[in-house]
């Protein structure tokens, strides 16, 4: 497992990430979110709208891995979409992102 996946399970266990769709939405436009986590095998629709909200928001973004390798990480089955709500954490994801080539997309 990489480094950026046991970084988002230490997250759950601390209580700073949140999973589902309209808990994540309701983090990004409270600003609470400091860094969006979408699967890779999302729906297209899904990508779009979470891509377009990060983005009106200045919200950092990261599509990457699957939706059972996310699940697995912080402990539930399948997750198609995670934010981070404490900015350490957030940042010690970034610094792992540039080492794991399972991300496809940063923004």
């Amino acid at each position: 497992m990489s480094k950026m996946l046991s970084h988002l399970g230490l997250a759950v266990r601390a209580g700073k990430l949140v999973t589902g769709d309209e808990l994540v939405l309701k983090g990004i436009r409270s600003s609470e979110a400091r860094l969006v986590v979408i699967a890779a095998d999302a729906a297209p629709n899904t990508v779009k709208k979470f891509r377009d909200k990060c983005r009106t928001y200045k919200i950092p973004l990261i599509i990457g891995f699957d939706r059972d390798r996310l699940g697995s990480s912080v402990g539930k089955p399948e997750r198609v979409v995670l934010a981070l709500t404490d900015q350490g954490f957030a940042d010690m994801i970034a610094k792992e992102i540039e080492n794991t080539s399972e991300v496809e997309y940063i923004e």
